[in-house]
């Protein structure tokens, strides 16, 4: 079903509201560069094909299964990490770089929430955070592409298959996951590593690498919830 879209202007929209804490429950959602150090220390991060371009994208991994998310708020109703394409659900670059919405979207649903325009017609405060999500985005999609079509220039991108046993008897095979081998990344030549190094990638790599632990800890969290 397609989506049909607003452009936003204060004007028009000087009484809309919409929730900035509602980021639903989704068990993977794509990560760019930006964000990697922060999402390794709390969830890991695989590439994945999309359905719709076959193309390789960056995903935080919050829980095993659609629906899934076991990354939970902590006391003060926040999250450890929220990735922008979570903040900004809702809103959308529109060309000229103006902002668009969809109005369907259950953020905007009710009518209640915070304000998006102040009295005087300027951008609220979670109105610009949502803005600055959109900024960064449009800067790091791109960085992040180039990032993983070096990768795969490279040959350093494999599968990694993940087979998991909880407590309750249940098994699940993740399947279309990848990653960056640090194995093949040894084995190339100086001046390829050093380019990746000057680019920032080396970064990237060990970040994506270390963030394989959280597999485990997500297993963990969710054998707890069958626990209890």
């Amino acid at each position: 079903m397609a989506r049909t879209l607003e452009l936003l202007n204060p004007k028009e929209h000087t009484e809309l509201r919409f929730n900035d804490t509602a980021y639903g429950r989704a068990h993977f959602v794509q990560v760019v560069a930006g964000e990697f150090v922060a999402a390794a220390a709390v969830c890991p991060i695989f590439l994945t094909k999309s359905a719709e371009t076959g193309r390789f994208y960056a995903g935080a991994m919050f829980g095993f299964e659609p629906g899934e998310d076991l990354i939970h708020p902590d006391e003060a109703g926040g999250r450890l990490f929220v990735p922008l394409d979570l903040q900004r659900l809702g809103f959308f670059v529109a060309p000229g770089n103006a902002i668009a919405i969809d109005p369907a979207h259950p953020r905007f649903a009710g009518g209640r929430g915070a304000r998006l325009f102040e009295a005087d017609g300027q951008a609220s405060q979670p109105f610009r955070r949502v803005q600055q999500a959109l900024a960064q985005l449009s800067v790091g999609v791109p960085e992040t592409d180039a990032f993983i079509q070096a990768m795969v220039e490279a040959r350093l991108v494999e599968p990694i298959d993940i087979d998991l046993s909880f407590d309750d008897g249940r098994t699940l095979s993740l399947a279309g996951l990848y990653t960056v081998s640090l194995d093949a990344l040894d084995a190339l030549d100086e001046a390829t590593v050093l380019g990746f190094f000057k680019r920032g990638y080396l970064q990237l790599i060990y970040a994506m690498s270390a963030s394989l632990k959280q597999v485990s800890r997500l297993a963990g969290l969710r054998n707890d919830k069958i626990a209890a």
